[in-house]
């Protein structure tokens, strides 16, 4: 089974990983062109592509992949099939490329949370389970038949990054799977069932991280680890002693009963040495770690050696 991988983070790495160890023939890694970054705007190659130059796999980083040269080139790996883990939209020029197909490993129980953000979605509803999915590309994107998928519990404590681990190493066990079972051509294909009430996992951006401290204290806290560690939540601060003001990130959290004298969203409630409480309108959010704008990130015990909190308004 010849196989073409195509990814780009650290979240794909796993599944090329054990592809690899497996003894799986891996004839070329499809990935994201090199870009800038960091101060320097040096280039930074992808995880996936530092994984197959260590293993010497071919690596193609096409920046248009529609262009003929790039699809002569693919076309000449001859691949029986291809697999994709976190990586951008196909054309079908591609994805309809080799003789069996291409398979797509996603982070949710399809048709439940297609899109770009299922992970952080997921947490943010507050869900007590979600998996993986292995499914063969179709025109419309996240439809395709299911090939396998495999379910994990949403532990209370669970962040978007500790789920996010947790996924990569259960699908990176899935994406095998489903490699044998084509190559034993013993493999089922699923039509997606239809659900009345589709949940949606768009990208996230930036405004789309603010935190409103009028919701319940189980929303906030669900939306905070739904966003941690990346792309952060956030609040707007505003630190009085020094006008200083900005985009507080918050990234660890824990719920609290409510202080019946405290009933304003928003509210901040601090002992200025190890506690800085922040009030919604039926409970009590204890902030565990923070990040201020041109800080790194800290535990609250270190932020309050440095900051006065009772100078320190949210909105």
């Amino acid at each position: 089974m010849r196989i073409i991988f195509m990814g780009t983070p650290d979240f794909a790495v796993e599944s090329l990983r054990v592809l690899v160890e497996a003894g799986s023939e891996v004839v070329a890694v499809l990935t994201a062109p090199d870009k800038p970054a960091g101060r320097g705007k040096k280039l930074q190659q992808s995880p996936v592509k530092l994984y197959a130059l260590e293993n010497d796999i071919p690596v193609l980083q096409p920046p248009r992949l529609k262009n003929p040269d790039f699809l002569k080139e693919l076309q000449s790996y001859k691949a029986d099939i291809q697999v994709v883990v976190a990586f951008r939209m196909l054309p079908e020029l591609v994805w309809n490329m080799p003789r069996l197909g291409t398979f797509n490993l996603h982070g949710s129980l399809l048709p439940q949370y297609r899109g770009a953000a299922p992970i952080n979605w997921a947490v943010i509803n507050g869900e007590a389970e979600t998996g993986v999915t292995t499914f063969f590309i179709e025109k419309e994107i996240d439809t395709g038949k299911i090939i396998y998928r495999e379910s994990i519990k949403i532990l209370p404590e669970d962040s978007a990054g500790s789920l996010h681990d947790k996924l990569m190493v259960l699908g990176g066990k899935l994406v095998l799977k489903t490699v044998k079972s084509i190559t034993a051509n013993e493999y089922p294909q699923t039509e997606q069932e239809e659900i009345d009430f589709l949940k949606p996992a768009p990208k996230i951006f930036k405004e789309d991280c603010e935190i409103d401290w009028s919701k319940s204290t189980n929303e906030v806290y669900n939306f905070i680890r739904g966003l941690s560690p990346y792309p952060g939540a956030w609040s707007s601060f505003q630190n009085t002693e020094n006008d200083q003001k900005g985009a507080l990130k918050v990234y660890q959290t824990e719920i609290l009963e409510a202080d019946s004298k405290y009933t304003i969203p928003g509210e901040i409630i601090t002992d200025n040495k190890s506690f800085f409480g922040v009030q919604t309108y039926d409970g009590l959010i204890a902030i565990k770690s923070l990040q201020i704008p041109g800080k790194k990130r800290l535990n609250i015990e270190d932020f309050l050696r440095g900051y006065d909190a009772t100078q320190i308004k949210l909105s």
